[in-house]
């Protein structure tokens, strides 16, 4: 039986809208799956020493929750859609799921590593959540680990050259259906995190997309997309997602 309180909140506006997304989602698909792997093979590289704490924010459907439990770590989940949470409960009844939207998180510990996995683009205000999370990191050795989509990624540009939209920066389907609220440049992902007063310890990115998702999906075999994921890497410009790691700017 669910959570009178979480019944409730279902009056929020914006848990509706996520649950609304959640109800149909696409993070399942090839591509979506594979991006998130990818992601996680570059934070790793840059986990700190200590992992006793480790928050992971927005899993929706754990795909990346189990790489980290495949890696000895068990995070805690904070998810802001009572349908992704659900599940997620139901999959890991081990770990400590907190259902709310993380503007009323009130975290009871401070955290070796926080991962914003694709999370930013979704949020009202970037530089709010990132100058809230910076609080709940272990001061001095805690880290903040987050991606995003890229709208310089050359499927884009192409898009542009061919008149399918008129910019970069253009929501696509799947940007909408997602309900992504913008869509990063390299400049707009590092000054989110100036501005919530992060110091970069790392910016990155992987991917080189040359073609949009279901164009991917119905030809490339899964050795392409990771070959092209891996070549995004010497790209982060150009390549279709970017990566930061952070710490707390004193």
């Amino acid at each position: 039986m669910s959570d009178p309180k979480e019944i409730d909140r279902q009056s929020i506006p914006e848990i509706q809208r996520l649950n609304s997304i959640a109800s149909d989602s696409w993070y399942t698909l090839p591509t979506a799956v594979a991006t998130i792997e990818y992601s996680y093979q570059v934070f790793r590289r840059y986990f700190p020493r200590s992992l006793n704490r480790v928050l992971e924010i927005g899993p929706a459907e754990g795909t990346m929750t189990k790489l980290l439990i495949n890696d000895g770590i068990r995070p805690d989940i904070l998810e802001g859609s009572t349908i992704f949470a659900e599940n997620l409960r139901q999959q890991f009844p081990d770990l400590q799921i907190y259902n709310s939207l993380i503007e009323s998180f009130q975290p009871t510990c401070l955290y070796d590593l926080i991962i914003l996995g694709h999370v930013l683009e979704h949020v009202d205000d970037p530089v709010l959540i990132l100058s809230t999370i910076r609080n709940w990191i272990v001061p001095k050795t805690g880290l903040i680990m987050a991606a995003v989509p890229n709208a310089r990624s050359i499927h884009r540009q192409a898009a542009v050259i061919m008149g399918l939209i008129p910019h970069e920066e253009t929501m696509s389907e799947k940007d909408v259906h997602h309900g992504h609220r913008r869509i990063y440049t390299p400049e707009t992902f590092r000054r989110d995190f100036t501005l919530a007063r992060l110091t970069i310890e790392f910016f990155g990115g992987y991917w080189l997309k040359p073609l949009s998702d279901r164009q991917l999906e119905a030809s490339w075999t899964p050795e392409m997309l990771h070959a092209f994921m891996k070549l995004g890497e010497r790209y982060p410009d150009i390549a279709a997602e970017l990566v930061i790691v952070a710490k707390k700017d004193y």
